[in-house]
């Protein structure tokens, strides 16, 4: 079984061959702009438009924790847009990050991978802005993608 890389780098950019989607983890309120998604919004303005547009019309669709919003910005490249955070602000629930809904995404994320031959590239998710803690997100990053055959870089960004 293959293991998950770690490199220094900007996930924005992954630099393999083939099919690659971006992950990340945005909130459950619609609000886009600050942590990762300032990075794709430099990038590409698909998956911010695309995540607006998913919350505006919610209420018809399949937005809400644990959800997957796949956006096509390169041939090659996707960004998955993935539920993972309820709200911005820590508070008397916790910090914002909900695993539960990490591991849903995540799990929907293996079969769209798997489906299109696609390596999975991503900041630590749910780690920075949201609050939640890398050994509790790594397992899930390896149960649901490593284990079903997807290669995962993990992209830890500027200086060691």
């Amino acid at each position: 079984m293959s293991e998950i890389t770690y490199v220094r780098g900007d996930a924005t950019v992954p630099s393999v061959k083939g099919v690659k989607v971006i992950a990340h983890v945005c909130n459950d309120i619609g609000g886009w702009g600050k942590g990762f998604v300032l990075a794709l919004s430099r990038r590409w303005p698909e998956p911010e438009a695309a995540y607006r547009a998913w919350h505006r019309e919610r209420a018809s669709n399949d937005f809400g924790l644990g959800a997957l919003q796949l956006v096509q910005v390169e041939p090659y490249v996707w960004v998955a847009n993935m539920i993972g955070q309820r709200g911005v602000r820590t508070g008397s629930k916790g910090v914002p990050v909900r695993y539960d809904a990490i591991d849903a995404a995540l799990a929907r994320l293996a079969e769209t991978a798997t489906e299109r031959g696609a390596s999975v590239h991503m900041p630590r998710i749910g780690c920075g802005l949201a609050g939640g803690k890398w050994s509790r997100v790594e397992p899930l990053v390896s149960e649901r993608l490593v284990k079903r055959g997807v290669a995962v870089t993990v992209y830890d960004h500027g200086e060691g």
